[in-house]
């Protein structure tokens, strides 16, 4: 009864206040600001603080909290449950996913302030995280799905929330259509498990057990398809091309896309089904190579943007990468603790981007805000950039110290030579950006922000600081605690300390040359205006230009065919031809139907005249 109670208040409360602040701005126009902020902050706060809960008694007690709500689907022994399980795994997640989401809630308060659709706004960004906690706490993956697909939708309604420009629409189009591609795969994935389960539920523990009963290329099916969904929702290669594109909706919205919720749905998927990935090296291989590719890829992108939004944007397509490559070798634990400091830090760029944002009249690129003058914004970006970038001894540092570890230790040099590149790169783009910010000529004074803009950023900027320190390696007298609490099905890799200080020596090294060398490029010269800002590095290799020549157009060119050829012809034609037949006949007939009473005593003539003639035959019949 508690876990019901308190798994159904977390899951709920963010849908009941979207729908009371959907009703309320659809019948009462003139609702003040604060009844929405009210309600909004109410939903979230309150999943917030039982999410808190949950993960207090998982991690120290060892809790799993579940509730089993109906039954969905009962076919003999096979039983689809509607159920909510917060295992270590989930509580995990909901660790940082609810107070993270809370904090961009009353960040939000602050920048949407004048906006007039304040209220919509609201309600999209509170049901998006009741999908996105729908997502982490289902207890199998139908429910997941439901999930995945939620968080879908809102991200559309989102991203496109100014409509008005159409551009925006099209952005929100491209991340739904995307994300569909992706999620295909998944769909595909969990029809070939439904099949292959004979017995059972198809709970996720059911599932796991049934894993060695099912033929070894059918297992390697789904965990490459249940990949390709992961592709999709954390925008890696080759489906990644949605995510710089998301950044037409509002920063908030970027905030809470890309620090905690959606784009980690997939890393939270592929660490769920770890079992399967176990038992399917290939697959978990191809896994670590795209993230490496997409790592290197998308930093490499970076280094030639000048939207602030999007260097953030190829920046988490990176991280996810390290992510990926840490799930690819087994490294389970060592991802999700990657996936933990990232929700601080990247959720304070995107703050910190968004303030600078509203304080500077809206403008983005980064060459229009050089020099600006913004001291509290400074030293909290600067804390983010640091740690983005693995600087100890922030939080960081930690955890992507292990993620590199794990490349080496695993044997497979050429991921860990890729990783430490895409290291290095992220180390130029984040110096880039706060050198080119902060220390240029410049007098552009920041104006007054509402003060709810900056409370948030102040708690994420001592999470960016300490959050590694709850997972702190052996190395320096830690534990891995959340290895022990997550207790997933993690290959062990050690290294030997002497080899282990060498290689965080040497990153850190580079690291520091990197931020040295940017900051003397670029500290108030002309470096950023006078750069080359033409080629393949800008131009994102072109890929979206790729994609519209032969994916794009092919589908248009076979979209028009069945238009014109299938549809108008085979069908449209085909059905108004039997129809004008019909029509034709129906004259005819009517013929028949003058009005005139002559012929219809013909008729009667005719109708008794062959009576008498079929009497007659049949008596001659009998004879």
């Amino acid at each position: 009864m508690r876990d019901t109670l308190l798994l159904g208040i977390l899951l709920l409360s963010p849908l009941v206040t979207a729908s009371l602040i959907f009703l309320i701005s659809l019948f009462f126009k003139n609702t003040k600001q604060t009844i929405y902020t009210l309600l909004a902050l109410a939903g979230s706060g309150i999943s917030a603080a039982i999410a808190l809960y949950i993960s207090y008694h998982s991690y120290f007690e060892k809790q799993i909290f579940s509730s089993h709500l109906f039954t969905w689907l009962n076919i003999g022994d096979f039983t689809i449950e509607v159920a909510l399980k917060a295992d270590a795994l989930s509580s995990f997640m909901i660790l940082f996913v609810a107070p993270v989401s809370f904090l961009i809630h009353i960040y939000a308060t602050g920048y949407m302030s004048r906006d007039k659709s304040y209220g919509r706004f609201f309600a999209y960004f509170n049901l998006f995280i009741f999908f996105m906690f729908l997502l982490v706490l289902a207890d199998n993956p139908i429910i997941m799905f439901i999930g995945w697909e939620g968080v879908g939708l809102t991200s559309y309604a989102l991203i496109g929330f100014y409509f008005g420009d159409i551009q925006n629409t099209y952005a929100g189009n491209k991340a739904f259509i995307v994300n569909r591609v992706g999620d295909f795969g998944f769909l595909s994935a969990l029809m070939l498990l439904f099949l292959s389960i004979p017995s059972g539920g198809f709970g996720f523990s059911n599932i796991f057990l049934s894993l060695a009963h099912i033929e070894p290329f059918t297992l390697s099916l789904i965990a490459f398809l249940l990949f390709v969904g992961a592709m999709g929702k954390s925008a890696q290669i080759p489906l990644f091309v949605w995510l710089p594109d998301a950044m037409a909706g509002p920063t908030p919205v970027s905030a809470l896309i890309h620090a905690a919720t959606m784009v980690t749905a997939g890393v939270y998927m592929v660490a769920r089904f770890a079992p399967l990935y176990n038992m399917t090296p290939e697959v978990s291989l191809f896994i670590a190579y795209i993230g490496a590719l997409s790592a290197l890829f998308a930093a490499l992108i970076a280094t030639k943007q000048y939207d602030i939004k999007k260097i953030l944007a190829y920046s988490t397509m990176s991280q996810l990468g390290f992510m990926f490559m840490a799930l690819g070798v087994g490294a389970y634990s060592t991802a999700l603790f990657h996936m933990f400091t990232h929700a601080f830090f990247k959720g304070l760029l995107f703050m910190a981007a968004g303030a600078i944002i509203v304080a500077f009249h809206h403008k983005q690129d980064i060459r229009d805000l050089r020099g600006i003058k913004f001291p509290k914004i400074f030293i909290m970006m600067a804390v983010a950039s640091l740690t983005i970038t693995a600087i100890p001894p922030f939080s960081a540092f930690f955890s992507k110290d292990a993620i590199m570890g794990a490349l080496y230790a695993s044997g497979h040099l050429e991921l860990f030579a890729m990783a430490f590149v895409s290291s290095i790169l992220t180390a130029f783009y984040m110096s880039r950006l706060m050198v080119v910010l902060f220390f240029n000529k410049g007098e552009q004074v920041a104006k007054e922000s509402p003060k709810s803009m900056f409370y948030p950023m102040m708690l994420l900027t001592l999470l960016s600081v300490f959050a590694g320190l709850l997972n702190v390696p052996e190395l320096f007298g830690g534990d891995l605690n959340f290895s022990h609490w997550l207790n997933l099905a993690d290959k062990i890799y050690t290294i030997p300390h002497a080899k282990e200080w060498a290689l965080m020596a040497v990153n850190t090294l580079f690291i520091a040359l990197v931020i040295y060398n940017t900051y003397k490029k670029y500290a108030y010269t002309n470096a950023i205006i006078v750069e080359k800002n033409y080629g393949w590095v800008t131009n994102k290799f072109y890929i979206d230009e790729f994609y519209n020549k032969t994916v794009v157009a092919a589908i248009d060119k076979l979209s028009h065919f069945f238009e014109k050829t299938v549809s108008s012809f085979l069908i449209d034609e085909k059905i108004n031809l039997t129809a004008l037949a019909y029509l034709k006949l129906g004259k005819i007939v009517s013929m028949t139907e003058n009005g005139n009473v002559r012929f219809y005593a013909l008729y009667m003539l005719l109708g008794v005249v062959s009576g008498f003639v079929y009497l007659y035959w049949m008596l001659r019949s009998a004879v």
